[in-house]
């Protein structure tokens, strides 16, 4: 029974990933239609697909606070809100200008999602389980971008306007997400934050009743630490660990490449000599093995761990970037070589930084920082694919293919040496334990 209830509350909690992922990926069927609409200059154009990713990174950025005000659960009822207001706005409106206003709305949605998500799950699951649950937003955002392709293509052509049920059938999740979310009860470490004791430990016993007492205390002890040690600034000096640690890795997700790599599969494929067919099997086959590996790591998560994930990815991740760039270098490209490495590529990826960033995060703060430290990680990550999804297309026509693949691949290393060095492995151990490991009191 315990087990089934923090599934379920899991579970529901994750479909703010499938929305996630669906809102990123089903503009790409639209995009044309709404550029000859509205007659759409290039600039025009890109900062209506970019709008999104603006509202992502403020929603990123402020994500914690109602997370810390009102609560986990109402954030992310009005998080549902966001998704269902964006997803018929942007399907029924006339205007350009209001369209801008409804994907900014929906990519708020997105980037608040990825702060309160795994937060909320991080905070109800148990130790040994809670990789594997938290991995299920990271499972979610990648099989949402895959059926926002797959309704993308079976939409195409249901009458003239089709870009408008494209985006207008994202209403039916999220009405679905809104109205389950009635069924998930608010994190008991946000209540006992809040003094609301008796509340948190019901929710407690409905997780597992032979710990629930043992856990109240040992919430509220870490509580009373953290607040004697400097209250609760994110950068007073004894979560300097944490906010490295998550600053660190943030960055490393996306140094990567991953979004350039996802975002402009076709080009770089073009790149090698590939026709313009290739674009819709490079988009499939990367969406494809992205789930089909992140569903392979929420199974080794917490049986392996986050570090050693961490360890096989950098060394996959450094070697096919390394190989792609000496493809670039020598001009050798054979075909399907350089299309088949980013797919062994983003099956690295997914298998560790993919997978593990948002489970990783969630854990490493303490309980009266973990908003603002889930928003610290989240919005660096969502800066920093800003700047690479910008950059990517300029560096890679300036200094070629070669010097571009390598710049990711010597990040990876910086990564591996990270993931060698400095960062702690999580898995199976209680958030009130890695507070004792991770700040200094």
């Amino acid at each position: 029974m315990k087990n089934s209830n923090v599934f379920f509350w899991s579970l529901v909690v994750a479909l703010g990933g499938f929305l996630f992922g669906f809102d990123t990926a089903v503009i790409s069927g639209a995009e044309k239609a709404i550029q000859q609409l509205w007659g759409l200059s290039t600039v025009e154009h890109g900062f209506t697909i970019a709008i999104a990713l603006v509202g992502t990174v403020f929603g990123a950025v402020f994500g914690g606070l109602p997370s810390d005000k009102l609560g986990r659960r109402k954030t992310l009822i009005i998080i549902a809100v966001l998704y269902l207001v964006s997803a018929l706005g942007a399907a029924l409106t006339s205007s350009w200008v209001a369209f801008l206003v409804f994907r900014f709305l929906g990519g708020l949605g997105v980037g608040a999602s990825s702060v309160t998500a795994p937060l909320y799950i991080s905070e109800v699951s148990p130790a040994a389980r809670r990789g594997r649950m938290v991995a299920m937003f990271q499972f979610n955002i990648v099989f949402g971008i895959l059926i926002a392709y797959l309704s993308n293509y079976l939409l195409t052509g249901v009458g003239e306007n089709d870009w408008r049920w494209m985006l207008g059938v994202q209403a039916l999740p999220a009405l679905a997400f809104f109205l389950l979310l009635f069924r998930v009860p608010e994190s008991p470490r946000w209540l006992l934050g809040r003094g609301r004791v008796e509340e948190a430990r019901a929710i407690l016993n409905r997780i597992d009743p032979t710990t629930a007492d043992q856990d109240v205390n040992s919430i509220l002890t870490a509580n009373a630490l953290d607040e004697a040690g400097g209250g609760e600034s994110l950068f007073a000096r004894q979560y300097r660990t944490p906010v490295m640690l998550a600053v660190l890795f943030a960055v490393f997700n996306q140094v990567s490449g991953i979004n350039a790599i996802i975002y402009y599969a076709p080009r770089i494929f073009e790149m090698t000599g590939l026709g313009k067919g290739s674009a819709l099997l490079s988009s499939a086959g990367i969406g494809l093995i992205n789930f089909l590996f992140t569903l392979l790591a929420m199974n080794f998560i917490d049986r392996f761990g986050r570090r050693k994930l961490m360890l096989i990815g950098s060394f996959g991740l450094i070697a096919t970037l390394g190989l792609v760039s000496r493809a670039f270098y020598l001009q050798q490209f054979g075909g399907m070589m350089v299309p088949v490495l980013l797919f062994v590529y983003i099956a690295f990826f997914a298998f560790s930084q993919g997978a593990v960033i948002w489970v990783f995060i969630s854990e490493i703060f303490p309980n009266t920082v973990r908003a603002k430290g889930q928003a610290l990680g989240s919005s660096t990550h969502w800066v920093m694919a800003s700047i690479i999804a910008f950059t990517f297309p300029y560096f890679a026509e300036k200094l070629g293919g070669g010097h571009t693949f390598l710049f990711f691949c010597l990040m990876m290393v910086l990564q591996l040496i990270f993931v060698w060095r400095f960062m702690p492995e999580t898995k199976g151990t209680s958030l009130e334990q890695l507070e004792k490991t991770l700040v200094i009191h």
